[in-house]
């Protein structure tokens, strides 16, 4: 009998811990119980913030697309100086689809996936700007489904997994039940949070609420063509000529690497066609930690692994390095890397000085679907003890 009791005070023991879950588990990972120690799994050394966005890309549209590549990098910079724990600064993965559009596979239930989770924010922003609009079938429960299904979520429970649905027709159209597809979603601890590009009771009508609330996510409306009021500061024109002299930084190499640095400079371009403040928020999401090109850039990838300086092919070196010995290689590199973190300091000094001018000379410069995302992303990541410091 004592052996049965103690079993069963083990078992509670262990249903008690085991649903406590969180970021900040990584803080308390000497509190060990010798009683199931064997049975538990490491702890992941990297935490993720995983959003994939589920665009209407139908007729009505144009305004949201609009909205989404210019506050891209609000969303970027908010997650700079998130924390996860005592120290831990987790990694931003964002995935796109489109739906809704006549243009896309009618088999496919007019969905496309536009990129799968993905750190690379000029990749990031090359397919927002790829979008275009078409009218077509909005089958809501159907894309939350098929990302569900597509895309590699982890099976870390400390990660903060979202999903960001926009559209403007109801949240009941297609075969698949979006309350299924919320479920579904919920089972896997992703969280569905649902953006109506229209009028907020028409959206609670149109069930947009409802595929939110069977998650615990947000229910946001939005007016998606509302043109956003930038405020001009006496440091955007700085900032954009220390963004230049920062992709002067940049040292490419492999197959890809011109192709990349040609991107990085097509993306400058595109922020700039929006508006020059997009140019100017870009920047600092360049200067920031979660602006990493290692797959290409020669300062990121000696600053990931040092022995690829050691053991990189001549052919693969830019030509300004072919033919340079290797302690020539690792000076250059390193000068490179000295003048990046110095621009990069200055463009997140400028920056604070801009932030201040701007809560001083305008009480809210933030677009419509920024607004919405932000909001839903700070209530929901405090839930998994995220934290913001700077």
């Amino acid at each position: 009998m004592k052996h049965i009791k103690h079993l069963f005070a083990t078992a509670i023991l262990i249903g008690a811990t085991g649903t406590s879950y969180g970021c900040n588990l990584k803080a308390h990972s000497n509190e060990k119980i010798t009683l199931y120690t064997e049975f538990t799994e490491e702890k992941p050394s990297e935490q993720f913030v995983k959003i994939a966005l589920l665009l209407d890309t139908s007729n009505s549209m144009d305004g949201l697309i609009n909205q989404a590549k210019a506050q891209l990098w609000d969303i970027v910079n908010e997650f700079t100086h998130a924390k996860c724990g005592t120290d831990l600064r987790p990694s931003l993965q964002i995935a796109l689809y489109e739906y809704g559009n006549d243009n896309l596979s009618s088999h496919e239930g007019y969905i496309r996936q536009v990129l799968g989770f993905s750190k690379d924010l000029d990749e990031i922003s090359e397919k927002l700007f790829s979008l275009t609009t078409n009218g077509g079938e909005e089958y809501c429960g159907e894309v939350i489904h098929t990302s569900l299904k597509q895309l590699d979520w982890g099976k870390n429970a400390d990660d903060l997994k979202m999903i960001f649905i926009a559209g403007n027709e109801p949240f009941t159209q297609g075969k698949l039940d979006y309350k299924d597809a919320a479920l579904n979603a919920k089972e896997k601890d992703i969280i569905v949070n649902t953006i109506f590009c229209g009028n907020y009771e028409q959206g609670i009508s149109s069930m947009w609420k409802n595929g939110a609330t069977l998650t615990g996510g947000e229910y946001m409306a939005i007016d998606h063509n509302r043109q956003v009021v930038h405020i001009e500061t006496p440091y955007d024109d700085i900032i954009i000529k220390l963004n230049s002299k920062l992709n002067s930084t940049y040292v490419s190499y492999g197959a890809m690497g011109r192709q990349k640095k040609e991107l990085q400079s097509v993306q400058d371009a595109n922020a700039a066609e929006l508006e020059e403040v997009v140019v100017v928020k870009r920047a600092v999401s360049k200067s920031s930690r979660l602006y990493q090109n290692s797959s290409w850039d020669l300062v990121d990838a000696a600053e990931e692994d040092a022995t690829v300086l050691t053991q990189i092919k001549e052919k693969d070196l830019p030509k300004e390095l072919q033919g340079k010995s290797e302690s020539e290689i690792k000076n250059f590199v390193k000068e490179k890397k000295q003048e990046r973190e110095k621009i990069q300091k200055q463009i997140q000094e400028l920056n604070a000085k801009r932030e201040a001018y701007i809560a001083k000379n305008q009480k809210n410069e933030k677009g419509e679907l920024e607004n919405a995302m932000l909001s839903a992303i700070k209530a929901q990541a405090s839930k998994k003890n995220f934290t913001w410091n700077n």
